[in-house]
């Protein structure tokens, strides 16, 4: 019929139709087109098919059109390497020899413009020698006005490779490039971008080229990137520097072999300062992707860095400041010098300048020994870090984040600033937390009255989080100030007359902390306190409120009645409220054995042990009751016994990551207070070198200078602060002595117990492997063995585990729970073990969680341990923790790093220990052992007749073990020096050091 009219019509359908546009010899509407392809794909179109058409139109003068197509390019070059490839002669310059299916040959080179009418001569030369005669008018010529001849024709295939040889004998004199491409596209090749004349034009080529991540293209990359690094016009030398680093990191070994970096050092002497910043902020990229030394600061570029400093734009400044505040200066003189040249950046306008600058002095700060400089120098550093908090909310949080470190480190700078952190009533509750935070860490005696005030008015407002924030600041300040402590209580009590629920309940639970830090002292407002018994409802503050009854239950008259009160509903309660419960019973009864509390208990351990299913409950009742029954002197000892006194954590990181965080300052690690590592994955392109050749034998040097002379290329006298043989050392501690075993505390958290740590059996998994030490003979478990070891696997950290049954009935139903240890050592799963036939054993790899459970005080290596089974009690035993499983995998160093670590530590941080009992006899075996064990070989040398290794190993947070091991081969007796930020944990690691070394 005549439907047919609905399946035909004349449009063409988007592609079609810009591909025609693109191709249309009216330059407006070929860049019309380009924008509209440019449209396309940023709201997700694939125009990818139109890559030959917008590639062609890059031969053009216009540079609006000439980004657009880049643009295009940089967007597609990956799905689409091949073609990339046929842009790349648009960034270089060359002469091409090109054969496509259709036999066209080009020829182009700025050479032939003079010899174009003999090349013609030429070719039609051969035409005529090969064909005899024939008829050439099938064979079309074509001469361009830039000197391009085209040649095409089926028959002319056979020829191409003698035109090749004519053209570069007779016409080429210097053919950089030849290039044979199989596609069947015939584009045009006009000057090369990147040497065109417009300098903005090259500089858009280099910067284009890259962004090109196509491995097949790099290698055409090299020399217009190379000339643009020595271009006469700065803008393009700039850009070519970035070029660099992006080039690295697509293919780190072609640059290296290229010579790039030292063309980047190069720029650094650059005269221009945009380019010295570039050329900086390439290098420091660099040397992040990298594995070696690539940009290390001597004296010569320090000085030409302040001088870039004054000129370069901002962010040049930036870059540079980050730089400068890696280099350690020689001396205080110089610190002083170099921080000199770097305040004026205090007074810059903007915010990023001002954080850099104030890490880089920050920096040298450290080795400045002038109090009246560094003095000063948080005089001066006070008011910009002030003016940041005029800024947006959002830069205002930064600078907060960035000030939250700063005071931990240097509080004088901002001691007398005080009010500027108070909170306005329209700053955003992230900006008002953070000043709390602050607050709090600046609070002194000489201005506890003003930030009361402040905190006092804070409790009032309407923001429940920011009132309960406020509530709990006026507790950290009271344990931080133990003179302000009574003002802060009275505030507090203040707060609690306004009834106001969660403002109560907030602050029932910092006046229990503030008994913790001083009992015996304010006692007195405990009769208040129970005024607002009934008005409890969070299980944190409930807890509390049990908590002191129990604890000051002597004191309180009617303390029996306020416990039957919560005694009622217990098996509703959640398990904090019931767990302190429970405790606060037994305390009720230690103090006053009496009637009442006798009934009390019985209900209690009755509902703890028959009525619940909590696991840590049902423990800790048993624990009482056994303790109750069979010596309640004992219990006495245990339950009622004198509690540590809590600290101030206002200042809660750990030294160490404060300096690393410190050294971030002005980036996402400042703002996130977390390492970067900890939230940045970076692929490592550079090639890994290994450090296994030793020293020759023979040498005497120290071991500093070895390393010095290694890194510098030169001889350079050791330092007395470089010398591991350091002759201030003190001696290694005794380890700590594990506590008494009878009744392992494994209960001993009384204000509540983390109940994620006991997992049942769910799905068994057994593993194999060397033997286990026994850590609960048979003789002990009623028939059931149990060995166990802390092993390291695919760095993770399991506990190898081997039950064996010898009891006469089935065992199921396998727990386990781990004692608060200095690790925080817990179980990461559950615990998979199937039910053990009389005569069975089963063998299992427990996955381990570190710091999450952990202990206070010294470092130590008990690590305690209960299990139970549904048919038989829980079995208790103590297993030893040994340092080297934590030895992570990335612990190893470089040898100009090692040097620089030892240098910065402090002599007080060098520990020794000799092991007269143990000999190396190979010294091969014995690296190959520690290495296993990630201790990872770093150099070794000859002192006398004595062999000196240097290792370097590290534990989970980062922390590092530098290690010097002497001995003679064959011979007893062996001396191990560390250097370590954390010198409490050298007992520890000269355990696992001897145990490595008798295995």
């Amino acid at each position: 019929g005549h439907d047919s009219k609905y399946f035909s019509t004349t449009k063409k359908g988007e592609i079609p139709e810009l591909k025609e546009e693109l191709n249309s010899q009216y330059k407006d509407k070929r860049k019309d087109a380009v924008k509209k392809v440019i449209a396309a794909m940023t709201v997700g179109k694939d125009v990818s098919s139109l890559f030959t058409d917008v590639v062609n139109c890059m031969q053009t003068e216009n540079l609006e059109l000439k980004k657009l197509v880049y643009l295009y390019l940089i967007n597609y070059a990956k799905s689409q390497p091949d073609l990339a490839i046929l842009a790349v002669n648009t960034f270089v310059k060359a002469a091409y020899l090109s054969l496509n299916i259709s036999g066209m040959v080009v020829l182009d080179s700025p050479e032939f413009e003079n010899d174009c009418k003999l090349f013609v001569l030429i070719v039609f030369l051969l035409v005529w020698i090969a064909y005899r005669g024939k008829n050439v008018s099938s064979f079309m010529s074509s001469l361009n006005i830039s000197g391009m001849v085209v040649m095409d024709s089926p028959e002319f295939e056979p020829h191409c490779a003698f035109a090749k040889f004519v053209a570069q004998m007779f016409l080429v004199t210097e053919v950089e490039e030849v290039a044979l491409l199989t596609n069947p596209l015939s584009f045009y090749l006009p000057q090369r971008d990147s040497q065109d004349p417009n300098p903005l034009i090259r500089a858009l080529a280099v910067r284009t080229m890259g962004c090109i991540r196509v491995d097949k293209i790099t290698e055409y990359l090299c020399d217009p990137l190379q000339r643009c690094l020595k271009d006469d016009d700065p803008y393009v030398r700039k850009t070519a520097a970035i070029c660099v680093a992006k080039l690295y990191d697509i293919n780190a070994e072609l640059v290296e072999d290229r010579g790039f970096l030292d063309s980047l050092k190069d720029l650094i002497s650059d005269n221009n300062p945009m380019v010295v910043a570039n050329a900086v902020a390439a290098l420091a990229e660099i040397q992040e992707n990298s594995s070696g030394p690539i940009f290390e600061i001597t004296t010569p570029t320090l000085t030409k860095l302040l001088t870039a400093l004054n000129e370069c734009t901002e962010w040049g400044q930036v870059f540079i400041l980050d730089a400068l505040s890696r280099y350690k200066a020689s001396d205080a003189r110089e610190a002083e010098n170099i921080v000199e040249r770097v305040t004026p950046r205090l007074q810059h306008a903007n915010c990023a300048v001002v954080l850099s600058a104030v890490k880089m002095i920050l920096q040298q700060m450290e080795l400045i020994t002038s109090t009246d400089v560094v003095r000063n120098l948080c005089k001066k550093m006070a008011p910009p870090l002030v003016t940041l908090l005029s800024a947006e909310p959002e830069i205002q949080y930064v600078a907060l984040r960035n000030i939250n470190l700063i005071v931990q480190r240097r509080p004088t700078i901002l001691a007398h600033e005080i009010k500027v952190f108070f909170c306005k009533y329209n700053d955003p509750i992230y900006v008002k937390m953070e000043k709390l935070e602050i607050m709090i860490k600046l609070a002194s005696d000489r201005n506890i009255d003003q930030v009361l005030l402040e905190f006092k008015e804070y409790a009032t407002e309407v923001d429940v989080d920011f009132v309960r924030k406020a509530v709990r600041a006026i507790g950290r300040c009271a344990i931080k100030l133990e003179r302000a402590a009574e003002r802060c209580i009275s505030v507090l009590l203040e707060l609690i007359k306004i009834k106001v629920n969660y403002v109560v309940q907030e602050a029932i639970i910092v006046i229990k902390d503030i008994f913790r830090r001083y009992p015996n002292t304010y006692e007195s407002i405990i009769a208040t306190l129970c005024e607002s018994l009934d008005t409890l409802d969070e299980p944190e503050a409930k807890a509390s409120m049990i908590w002191i009854i129990g604890e000051y239950a002597e004191r309180i008259d009617n303390a029996d009645e306020l416990l039957e009160s919560f005694l009622e509903s217990f098996p509703e309660e959640p398990p904090q409220v019931q767990l302190q419960l429970l405790t606060a019973t037994v305390k009720l009864f230690l103090k006053k054995p009496t009637e009442g509390p006798q009934q009390m208990i019985q209900v209690v351990l009755n509902n703890a042990t028959v009525e619940t299913d909590n696991p840590d409950l049902r423990d800790r009742a048993y624990i009482y009751w056994r303790l109750l029954s069979t010596d309640p002197e004992a219990a006495k000892d245990v339950v009622l016994a004198e509690k540590p006194v809590i600290s101030d954590d206002s200042n809660q990181l750990d030294s160490t990551l404060l300096d690393e965080l410190l050294a971030n300052i002005a980036t996402l690690s400042s703002v996130y207070h977390k390492p970067p590592d900890a939230f940045v994955t970076r692929a490592k392109t550079a090639t890994q070198k290994t450090e296994d050749d030793d020293y020759p034998d023979g040498n005497e040097t120290r071991y500093s200078e070895t390393l010095s002379n290694a890194a510098n290329g030169g001889a350079s006298p050791p330092s007395s602060s470089s010398v591991p043989h350091a002759a201030a050392r003190q001696p290694a501690p005794a380890p700590a002595a594990p506590a008494p075993a009878a009744v392992p505390d494994l209960l001993s958290d009384l204000i509540g117990l983390d109940n994620n740590q006991i997992v049942p059996a769910d799905q068994p998994a057994t593993s194999s492997g060397p033997p286990l030490p026994i850590l609960l003979p048979a003789g002990s478990g009623q028939g059931l063995q149990i060995s166990a070891q802390l092993v390291r696997q695919d760095g993770q950290i399991f506990y190898s585990l081997l039950f064996e049954n010898n009891t006469q009935i089935t065992l199921d139903g396998f727990m386990i729970q781990f004692n608060k240890n200095s690790f925080g050592l817990a179980a990461a799963g559950p615990l998979q073990v199937p039910p053990l036939a009389p005569g069975a054993s089963a063998r299992t790899l427990l996955p381990m969680v570190l710091f999450q459970n952990t202990s206070t005080g010294p470092p130590n290596t008990l690590l305690q341990v209960a299990v139970k089974n549904s048919q038989q009690p829980v079995w208790y035993f103590n297993d030893k923790i040994l340092l080297h499983v934590f030895f992570t995998e990335d612990g190893r160093m470089e040898r100009t790093s090692f040097l620089e670590t030892w240098r910065s530590l402090p002599d007080s941080n060098e520990v020794l220990k000799e092991f007269p009992g143990i000999m190396v006899t190979s010294a091969e075996a014995t690296l190959d052992r520690l290495a296993a064990s990630n201790m990872f070989f770093i150099a070794k040398r000859k002192h006398a007749n004595q062999d000196v290794f240097y290792f370097s190993a590290k534990i989970p947070r980062g922390i590092p073990f530098l290690i010097e091991l002497t001995t003679i081969i064959g011979n007893p007796g062996v001396k191990c020096a560390i250097k370590t930020p954390n010198p409490e944990m050298a007992p520890l690691f000269f355990e696992a050091i001897e145990t490595l070394l008798k295995t």
